[in-house]
């Protein structure tokens, strides 16, 4: 009797054990996906939504553009990635996987990523921009395109862009080449504007005077260059819209070859300087003081240049106006 009671006992326990086992196993194979989500820049998306497809385990992204799905049971799961903006994006993973970097490209083009800069350098990278900088004054139609804003955050991403044209490892020497390639598309620029406007400066001379055109227009102009022109060249590198046609404007009233080249030179080489120092250190400077990564906030950035640069423009244009003295 002893003996059976022992071999009952031990049957019980044997059987509990494998139903415990039984019942452990789901547990047992379940395991956790983790990872980043970023755009072709390497920027991380905050809130993107990531989830299990055909099921409702899901998770967003924090402000590192990580994520985390706890308790995957498939052995080879596809994650549904969706971020506003961007194209949604399947990944086929292994259970178990972590540090993915999953990236996400933008949708379809959309008619204000021409006012983006950062539209510019994740889809056409340097070469976009270096065009991007000749037509905004060698085309009549460039005005619109971002100069200030563009080279700013060409600065943020100097090491990415110069990368596409030799690896250096060197930020100073990355920037030294930025500097040198997008100073010569801006040269090249106004000297296409320049030729345009002399081009079509003896039509406009003989043309007859309108109610919106007037030849003495052109002499006041031709008279203002005489004095200011080289350094009006310069300063208009600075200013949104009017270094469109400062060129265009000195090659109509005929403004000296070799004085145009001089200031041309100096006010390109001296602008694309400053936005890219200034975009490439501040992003330093507030990631090292304040560990802000500062390409999270390109949208506040740019917003800022662009009322930085247009607000003296907008208030010359209404309350600069000279008042008439009488005699």
């Amino acid at each position: 009797m002893h003996l059976i009671f022992v071999l009952l006992n031990f049957k019980f326990r044997f059987a509990l054990i494998i139903l415990a086992c039984l019942i452990s196993f789901p547990a047992w194979s379940q395991s956790n996906i983790s990872g980043k989500v970023v755009d072709r820049s390497g920027n991380p998306l905050i809130g993107a939504f990531v989830k299990i497809k055909g099921t409702d385990n899901a998770a967003k992204t924090n402000k590192q553009g990580f994520f985390l799905l706890q308790n995957v049971s498939s052995a080879s799961p596809v994650i549904i990635v969706s971020s506003a903006g961007f194209a949604d994006k399947e990944v086929n993973v292994s259970s178990n996987s972590n540090n993915l970097v999953i990236t996400l490209t933008k949708k379809e083009f959309q008619w204000h990523d021409l006012i983006n800069p950062q539209f510019y350098i994740e889809f056409g990278g340097l070469w976009l921009l270096l065009f991007v900088i000749f037509a905004e004054t060698g085309l009549f139609a460039g005005f619109f395109l971002p100069g200030d804003s563009l080279l700013f955050v060409a600065g943020i991403y100097s090491d990415d862009l110069a990368s596409q044209v030799i690896t250096t490892g060197s930020s100073f020497i990355d920037l030294l080449i930025l500097w040198i390639l997008i100073s010569a598309a801006g040269i090249l620029g106004n000297y296409v504007g320049y030729w345009f406007g002399k081009k079509s400066g003896p039509y406009l001379y003989e043309r007859k005077d309108t109610f919106l055109f007037k030849k003495k227009y052109l002499t006041q102009a031709h008279d203002f260059y005489e004095r200011y022109g080289g350094w009006a060249i310069v300063a208009a590198r600075f200013v949104p819209i009017i270094r469109t046609f400062a060129p265009i404007v000195a090659g109509i009233v005929r403004m000296e070859r070799s004085k145009f080249t001089f200031f041309n030179v100096i006010g390109c080489t001296a602008w694309v300087a400053s936005m890219l120092i200034a975009g490439h250190f501040l992003y330093q400077w507030v990631k090292n003081q304040f560990d802000i990564d500062i390409k999270e906030h390109l949208e506040m950035i740019v917003l800022v240049i662009v009322l930085v640069s247009t607000v003296p423009i907008l208030f010359k244009f209404f309350f600069g106006k000279e008042k008439k003295t009488t005699v």
